[in-house]
């Protein structure tokens, strides 16, 4: 045992010799004092909270943001899923960003939770929640020189959206757990996620949307286990971690609904025919996209995706599904950071 312990040391030591020698802290899990450096910043009062006006074609709103951490170098933008959804299941991010000293930004967009909530449904369109990041950004004061924009699910279709309109402004992209077409996604529901489901519940199911009882418990009692379990989030609903269940307890219902459509099993609404498979190529900054086995997205088309951007990366996580940030956790974060790194060395 004190042989073992001896070579341990060793090899601490040296692995800290070595990390000195190359300028990185050898405690890399804790953030050095720059990290909390809030000099000439204006949301420390606040906690680094700050509610953005964001002007639209129907008036002047807020949206809330949140800031952790200070790195000149890199600054990472998260956009949520949903629609409607919020920023509470990105929490995750906290036992893994700060220890890698990366400056991170929560975000609610708005008609979600902790950001104004207007009814009129006019503001749910691409274009207007684009113009509505790039006012984000503008707020935040984030550029090509440190500003990386993640998008997971629905933010993952928002994040190459505004890449397409905005890349001048970008240092990378990631694109998480979404793919660049809603008929690729469609079609992979109705070819492979659904026959391997058990067809008589399945009839069930369709049944209920049929029939425009989506909000009849019996539907999300047969989606749970069958659906749910299998390619959200792949651990009993009972023991999905609070951040998730908060989150989609928070979701606006009527967004998410009018752009996603009322279907748990595919999506129709404003999104049915969205489509940017052509398009692509044309994101030529750093990207990394992100697929997981058991997604409700293709990972194989995940994986293509990957080739047909010009600086693109791929990361498969092999136990993971459409929140693989939590059931294949290591497996994301450490890929993840590793690619934001070396975009912050360039």
């Amino acid at each position: 045992m004190k042989l073992r312990i001896a070579t341990l040391l060793v090899g601490l030591t040296l692995l800290a010799n070595a990390a000195l020698a190359v300028g990185i802290s050898p405690a890399s899990a804790t953030p050095g004092n720059a990290y909390f450096d809030n000099s000439g910043r204006d949301d420390v009062l606040a906690g680094g909270v700050k509610m953005i006006p964001i002007t639209t074609p129907r008036g002047t709103f807020h949206v809330w943001t949140k800031r952790v951490g200070n790195n000149p170098k890199l600054k990472v933008l998260l956009l949520h899923g949903g629609p409607g959804a919020t920023h509470e299941y990105f929490e995750a991010f906290d036992s893994y960003f700060p220890g890698a000293g990366i400056e991170y930004y929560y975000y609610d967009q708005l008609g979600s939770a902790y950001s104004d909530q207007p009814k009129d449904t006019s503001l749910w369109t691409i274009d207007r929640y684009v113009d509505e990041v790039e006012q984000v950004r503008q707020a935040l004061h984030l550029d090509k020189d440190n500003f990386c924009l993640l998008g997971q699910s629905w933010g993952g279709i928002l994040a190459m959206e505004y890449a397409l309109k905005y890349q001048q402004h970008l240092k990378c992209l990631v694109i998480s757990n979404m793919v660049d077409s809603i008929p690729a996604y469609n079609d992979y529901a109705h070819k492979v996620l659904m026959p391997a489901m058990d067809q008589k519940q399945l009839a069930e199911v369709q049944k209920l949307e049929a029939e425009h009882r989506t909000s009849d418990p019996r539907y999300m009692a047969i989606l749970g286990p069958m659906h749910y379990e299998q390619h959200v989030l792949r651990m009993p609903q009972a023991q999905w971690p609070e951040p998730v269940t908060r989150s989609f307890g928070h979701i606006n219902e009527q967004i998410y609904t009018l752009m996603q459509g009322p279907s748990e099993l595919g999506a129709s609404g404003r999104l049915l025919n969205w489509d940017r498979s052509k398009d692509l190529h044309r994101i030529t900054v750093p990207t990394l996209v992100i697929g997981a086995q058991y997604d409700t997205m293709d990972p194989k088309y995940m994986a293509s995706m990957a080739k047909k951007l010009p600086h693109g990366e791929f990361l498969l996580c092999p136990k993971g599904s459409h929140m693989a940030m939590y059931d294949d956790q290591q497996v994301y974060f450490d890929g993840l950071i590793g690619f934001l790194k070396k975009m912050e060395a360039e």
